[in-house]
């Protein structure tokens, strides 16, 4: 029977807001790291909030950072509250590899992340 557990990201502190403070691939911040045993799935819900009086360009970076392969870009409003960016993804759990979700905007500083994850253990 399988296991539920509700758990803030892994990149909150308390299940505060994780900001995102790079502007570039390189300096993209980790919002979540999935669970390194295979049969877990980590089911991922992020909203978005922009602080600033423009809109800004967001990039997360799922399970990879290969822009090909797994980049959800999203304009994020500005001061207009919260956008669902993620909602309820799954990523599986990886022995070998963690996977993880990064973020990075065009204005560093200007975007909030909240969210939560639903831990499905086998």
């Amino acid at each position: 029977m399988a296991t539920y557990s509700k758990l803030v990201l892994s990149g909150s502190t308390e299940g505060k807001a994780v900001k995102v403070t790079g502007n570039a691939t390189g300096n993209a911040v980790t919002v979540h790291t999935a669970s390194n045993v295979a049969t877990t799935l980590d089911e991922v819900w992020i909203y978005a909030n922009n602080t600033t009086a423009s809109d800004v360009k967001l990039t997360v970076e799922w399970g990879t950072a290969t822009a090909e392969d797994g980049n959800i870009e999203y304009t994020v409003k500005a001061e207009n509250g919260l956008y669902l960016l993620v909602p309820g993804l799954v990523l599986k759990g990886n022995t070998s590899s963690q996977l993880t979700v990064k973020a990075f905007a065009a204005t560093a500083n200007a975007i909030l992340l909240t969210g939560y994850v639903n831990r499905i253990e086998a």
